[in-house]
């Protein structure tokens, strides 16, 4: 976590390797930083973009005591991602959901790229949800469209989830104010995320063994292993999406994001990669058509018409869905390369080699 009040010495790979008069190359490949005499990360365990506290670096380059940082917690400490999702006892992926909360939202401010939330601002949160003072929507009228914000649905229904893993979509559309149709997308999705967290946890576990433990209604289970199918697949192929973003920040074509895999219609896997250096604005990863680029950058994925997107300024790079980041940095790079339709449509939810 990053102190209260230590913002301003916040510390990223790139700068701390500037600091050392290091390529970041040097930098990664070395990993002073792994020397168990250097000061400590005040990122998270597995946090992706690694920070550390500038004080501390210079005093260690510079031969000097390094000096120690506060150790009491303070409202006003900035915590990541993961870390704010351990102050509430819940998975980091839950965490994106309940971020979006009126409560928390106005108060995450990033540093160095990374978002964080001060620990006040998640303790109040904690404290409001166990003592049941929400105040959204209770019900919904008949006839009204859904009377909660999409952004909080994942939290809400989660709630419900954890008080009966037996819930059910006429439950969820009362209580949380949903239309049937929002209530039976995020209900199964939901089951098959939490079916997705038991079987990464305990891979001996089959998915049908671990909606039985979850205590989910035999009625129910074939959409929530559905779902929980297409979870997996998208948690497989996540780790190959972030190498190409973090490749293609190191060629300088983007700043460093968190790649988001998403569902469209149909359980149909796709992922956007904002670019900053190329013509392209973004690139755009289909698990039917592999990479191509996109001609938006608020909207790069666009809207699912269940053929291949095509047109002005959409080249697909390659004929395979996971070419190899060096193949679609050279793609990318090199107009010759590339064809306006995709050679190869790989089937959704196949296999996921390229």
């Amino acid at each position: 976590m990053i102190r209260a009040g230590r913002r301003k010495y916040a510390q990223n790979s790139e700068e701390l390797a500037a600091a050392m008069g290091v390529t970041i190359g040097t930098f990664r490949n070395k990993k002073p930083y792994a020397d168990e005499t250097f000061p400590p990360l005040i990122s998270s365990d597995g946090a992706r973009v690694k920070l550390w506290d500038s004080e501390q670096t210079a005093a260690h380059l510079a031969g000097r005591p390094v000096p120690e940082l506060p150790q009491e917690d303070d409202e006003q400490d900035l915590l990541d991602r993961n870390e704010a999702a351990h102050e509430l006892g819940i998975t980091p992926k839950t965490w994106d959901d309940y971020k979006t909360h009126p409560q928390i939202a106005p108060h995450l401010t990033k540093v160095k790229g990374v978002e964080h939330c001060p620990r006040g601002i998640v303790q109040a949160f904690r404290t409001g949800k166990d003592a049941g003072t929400d105040t959204g929507p209770k019900g919904r009228p008949k006839g009204s469209g859904d009377m909660v914000p999409r952004d909080e649905i994942s939290a809400r229904v989660g709630d419900l989830l954890d008080e009966d893993p037996a819930v059910t979509l006429a439950t969820v559309q009362e209580r949380v104010g949903l239309s049937y149709a929002a209530a039976a997308r995020a209900l199964p999705r939901l089951r098959g995320e939490r079916i997705a967290d038991l079987v990464q946890a305990e891979p001996d576990l089959t998915p049908e063994e671990a909606a039985t433990r979850l205590r989910y209604p035999t009625a129910v289970q074939r959409t929530a292993l559905a779902s929980a199918a297409t979870e997996l697949r998208a948690r497989q192929v996540q780790p190959y999406l972030q190498r190409v973003a973090d490749v293609l920040v190191g060629a300088g074509l983007a700043q460093a994001q968190d790649v988001r895999v998403q569902r469209l219609e149909g359980d149909v896997l796709a992922a956007a990669v904002a670019l900053s250096g190329s013509g392209a604005p973004a690139l755009v990863w289909d698990e039917r058509y592999g990479w191509r680029t996109a001609v938006s950058r608020r909207h790069p994925i666009g809207k699912e018409t269940g053929t291949p997107p095509e047109g002005e300024g959409i080249r697909y790079l390659s004929e395979h869905q996971q070419p190899e980041p060096s193949e679609l940095l050279a793609a990318l790079t090199d107009h010759r390369h590339g064809t306006r339709h995709p050679k190869t449509v790989h089937p959704a939810g196949g296999t996921l080699q390229g």
